[in-house]
């Protein structure tokens, strides 16, 4: 089921949140929402949970609106961590379970399986408050995802964890995808969202500044990066047509370029200046672009 979004607007007063959205999101597949803090991620994601209603537009998954009706098809973990402290792991997803109409002995058997996959079976009978915040970020992830849902929504699901659990959160993602889950995830870690994602949107006060495959994207912005490594000073090349940018490292230096073509000429002026041991032409990052349309667009 496509979820899609159609001319959403939200105004908070003569604040406008999220400003005319209309993007598709396919079924079971990453979509990843980038964006500044106050870009307008988090308002999009309670409006498609219907938490809050659009001033303008519609929202539908599968051809129907989001409704209580439908909520025990969806997975929400919000960037504001919302578990009870004093509560034990086992009777706080027992709860949350409960409420999306799962049996209790269900959750149990679900529940060991998730602690057993994020290494913290001895976690069960804890309160949630003496758990650290990375695994009380798991909690909250295994409570998002105890039943099985179909489209489900992650706000920062990084934040807080270092690389081993990013990885662990990141593997179990990729797995709900394939089982056959939409996801969508917003994040300010960049590598991640060009791991993970193939669709993505990036907002800027409110707007969707760019949007659409991760590969198209990365095809229209042009510009390349050129990595050189080389055993003579790099630094005249910044000056060189067609150079965009230039970062300087110990080894040598990763030069922004317009257009393939720049390469060839870069190559040729290095011929007989000493050794070149690195000469890579890469794709532009997804922090190139975002770089890039962000500061455009607050031109």
């Amino acid at each position: 089921m496509t979820l899609i979004m159609n001319g959403v607007t939200k105004r908070f007063g003569k604040f406008t949140a999220v400003d005319n959205i209309s993007i598709e999101i396919p079924e079971k597949q990453i979509f990843g929402f980038l964006g500044a803090n106050g870009a307008g991620k988090t308002t999009t994601f309670r409006m498609v949970l219907g938490l809050i209603d659009p001033t303008a537009g519609t929202i539908s998954w599968g051809g129907s609106p989001i409704d209580y009706e439908r909520t025990d098809q969806i997975g929400y973990l919000p960037e504001e961590r919302g578990l009870y402290p004093k509560l034990k792991v086992k009777d706080q997803i027992i709860y949350l379970g409960r409420l999306r109409g799962m049996d209790k002995n269900d959750i149990l058997t679900e529940l060991n399986i998730w602690l057993e996959r994020f290494k913290i079976t001895d976690y069960l009978d804890k309160k949630v408050e003496e758990l650290s915040k990375g695994n009380q970020q798991k909690i909250q992830f295994i409570s998002a995802v105890i039943h099985k849902p179909k489209l489900l929504i992650l706000d920062e699901p990084f934040s807080g964890l270092d690389p081993v659990n990013v990885e662990l959160l990141k593997n179990a993602v990729i797995e709900l995808k394939d089982a056959g889950t939409t996801i969508v995830f917003s994040s300010h870690q960049m590598d991640t969202v060009e791991e993970l994602c193939e669709y993505l949107c990036i907002m800027q006060h409110g707007k969707p500044i760019v949007h659409g495959s991760l590969k198209d994207i990365k095809r229209s912005f042009g510009k390349k990066n050129l990595f050189i490594h080389a055993d003579f000073d790099l630094t005249f090349l910044k000056d060189h047509p067609g150079v965009v940018a230039q970062k300087l490292f110990p080894e040598g230096c990763k030069l922004q370029i317009e257009s393939e073509a720049v390469s060839q000429t870069v190559l040729t002026e290095l011929n007989d200046k000493g050794f070149v041991r690195k000469f890579a032409l890469e794709e532009p990052s997804l922090n190139d672009i975002f770089i890039e349309k962000v500061g455009e667009s607050y031109a």
